[in-house]
C-alpha cells in the first residue's frame, strides 16, 4: 500500500515490528527528533472497542489504527510517550484490516457502526504515501451500517477531494487556539491551512467536523477561543458541519506520568491541575468555567443538535 521509497532510503529486514518498536531503555525524544518508519502486518487485534465516551452517537464503537505513533509532536496528547518508542509503524495489510471490520459491522448490522481511524495516529498526515482513504473509504462505502470518522490536523486532503464524497465518511478536523497551536503543537500545519483544507473537502460535498479539543488554560483562552472560531466559520458553513465536539485538556494518570517524565519542564504540566476519576485535568471550578464560556460562544454560531461535548467524568 505504501508508495515507492526513495532508493536512497536505507532499509533494514526485520522478522517482528516490535523487535524495534517494544524493547525497553529506548530514548523516545531522541527518536521523535528523526523516527524511522517501520512497515509492518498486524497480525491480531486490528478492530477494537472504543474506550467508553470516546465518539459520536450511535450504536457501537470501535477504532482501528493503520499507523501506531503520529508525525506530529503536541505536547498535550497521549501518545507522547504512550509507546516505548517514537518510530513511527504503518501496517500494510489492509485487506486484513477490511474483512474485520466487515465482520464486526456484521455482527452488528442493521445497528449502526462507527469505526474512528484517528486513535494511535493521525488519520490523514500520510496519506501521500499509504493511500489509506483509497483503500478504506470504498470499504466503508459497500458496507451498509458502517460509518468511519477520519480525525486529522492535516492538509492532506487532495486524495479525498479526486473522489466522489461519501455520506459515512466524516472528516473531523482538531483545532486549537491560536497561542495553544504556537507552544504545543509542534509541526502541526497552521491554522489557516486547515481551515482551508476543511472548507474545500465541504465545499466538495464531504460530511466534515469540527473537534476542538482540547482546550488549553491560559491567560488569554477566552479571546483567542473567539478568535479561532472567527477563523473558523469565515470560511466554513456551521449549518452544515456533521458534528462539533469540545473538550478540556486532559490526560490519564499513567498518561500524565509518563508525559511530565518526558518533558518535565514543560509549562503545561506546571499548571494547577487536579486527578478525578483517574484523570489528569484542571480543578472542577476552572474547567467548568472554561467549558461553560466555550460552549456559549460555540453555540452562538453552531446548531445545538451538531454539538456534542466531550464527557470524561460525571
Amino acid at each position: 500500500m505504501l508508495q515507492r521509497l526513495g532508493t536512497t532510503t536505507p532499509r533494514i529486514e526485520i522478522e517482528r515490528y516490535g523487535e524495534v518498536f517494544n524493547p525497553r531503555a529506548q530514548n523516545f525524544r531522541l527518536q521523535k527528533r528523526n523516527p524511522a518508519l517501520i512497515i509492518a502486518a498486524k497480525p491480531h487485534k486490528r478492530v477494537l472497542e472504543a474506550p467508553p465516551g470516546y465518539g459520536l452517537d450511535g450504536d457501537h464503537h470501535y477504532y482501528f489504527s493503520h499507523m501506531l505513533n503520529c508525525v506530529y509532536d503536541c505536547r498535550y496528547c497521549f501518545l507522547q510517550g504512550m509507546y516505548r518508542s517514537a518510530h513511527q509503524v504503518v501496517f500494510v495489510n489492509y485487506e486484513d484490516f477490511a474483512a474485520d471490520i466487515e465482520a464486526v459491522a456484521g455482527e452488528h448490522a442493521p445497528a449502526t457502526v462507527w469505526f474512528y481511524s484517528g486513535y494511535d495516529c493521525d488519520s490523514l498526515a500520510f496519506e501521500p504515501m499509504t493511500r489509506f482513504t483509497d483503500f478504506f473509504v470504498p470499504v466503508i462505502d459497500r458496507v451498509a451500517n458502517a460509518w468511519m470518522e477520519l480525525r486529522t490536523k492535516s492538509t492532506q486532503v487532495r486524495g479525498l477531494l479526486a473522489r466522489e464524497p461519501v455520506a459515512r465518511v466524516v472528516v473531523a478536523f482538531s483545532f486549537s487556539d491560536a497561542v495553544s497551536h504556537a507552544r504545543l503543537e509542534h509541526g502541526v500545519p497552521p491554522i489557516e491551512r486547515r481551515v482551508d483544507a476543511m472548507a474545500r473537502l465541504q465545499d466538495a460535498g464531504w460530511p466534515v467536523g469540527l473537534r476542538l479539543d482540547p482546550v488549553v488554560y491560559h491567560r488569554d483562552y477566552r479571546s483567542t477561543f473567539v478568535a479561532l472560531l472567527d477563523e473558523i466559520f469565515a470560511r466554513v458553513d456551521a449549518a452544515r458541519l456533521h458534528s462539533v465536539s469540545l473538550g478540556p485538556f486532559r490526560l490519564t494518570r499513567a498518561h500524565y506520568r509518563r508525559v511530565t517524565r518526558l518533558y518535565p519542564g514543560e509549562p503545561l504540566f506546571a499548571q494547577d491541575l487536579a486527578a478525578r476519576d483517574g484523570i489528569i485535568s484542571y480543578p472542577h471550578d476552572r474547567e467548568r468555567e472554561m467549558i461553560e464560556y466555550c460552549e456559549s460562544r460555540l453555540l452562538e454560531r453552531v446548531p445545538a443538535d451538531r454539538y456534542q461535548p466531550c464527557s470524561w467524568h460525571d
